[in-house]
């Protein structure tokens, strides 16, 4: 029995696209796995601390001023790329600290606000005098409702 050329080659496609889908889903166990033990990490080692933001934006690690051992236990891929970088001052001294890209919008510039930090790192923001004024959320593509609609109905948890 002869198959046709056409067969064999969507047979071929169709075996890498399974490998494919296989090896991507052990990595991503694999990643979950890493992230939820540095969550864990993270969750040990905070504190709150009361602090005045004197400035916030994204940059480049290697120019955010953070220490030297930081800038060499970050893998190379990432140096480049841009960070919610927050500008405090920690009772005597000014510290740079890296935000959470969930919080760092909600974190005023030049008030005093009650942080929690891990190490260089602030995972929570409220605010000492009152409460933190309200971000406004950027109205949502209609791709983005789309996937949304789509993500309910499935039964997924949205991103």
């Amino acid at each position: 029995m002869q198959l046709h050329p056409l067969t064999i080659v969507l047979l071929v496609i169709l075996a890498v696209l399974v490998v494919a889908l296989v090896v991507l889903y052990f990595l991503g166990r694999r990643a979950q796995k890493k992230q939820a033990e540095q969550q864990e990490a993270i969750d040990a080692a905070k504190q709150n601390v009361s602090m005045l933001v004197i400035d916030k934006k994204r940059m480049k690690l290697k120019d955010a001023g953070l220490p030297s051992i930081v800038l060499e236990k970050t893998p190379k891929l990432l140096r480049g790329s841009k960070l919610p970088i927050v500008k405090a001052k920690v009772g005597p001294q000014i510290m740079v600290f890296i935000s959470d890209e969930k919080i760092f919008d909600q974190i005023p510039v030049k008030k005093e606000v009650k942080a929690t930090v891990s190490g260089l790192y602030i995972t929570h923001v409220k605010g000492i005098h009152g409460s933190l004024p309200k971000v406004e959320q950027k109205k949502k593509s209609r791709f983005t409702i789309w996937k949304e609609n789509l993500q309910k109905k499935a039964g997924a948890k949205p991103l």
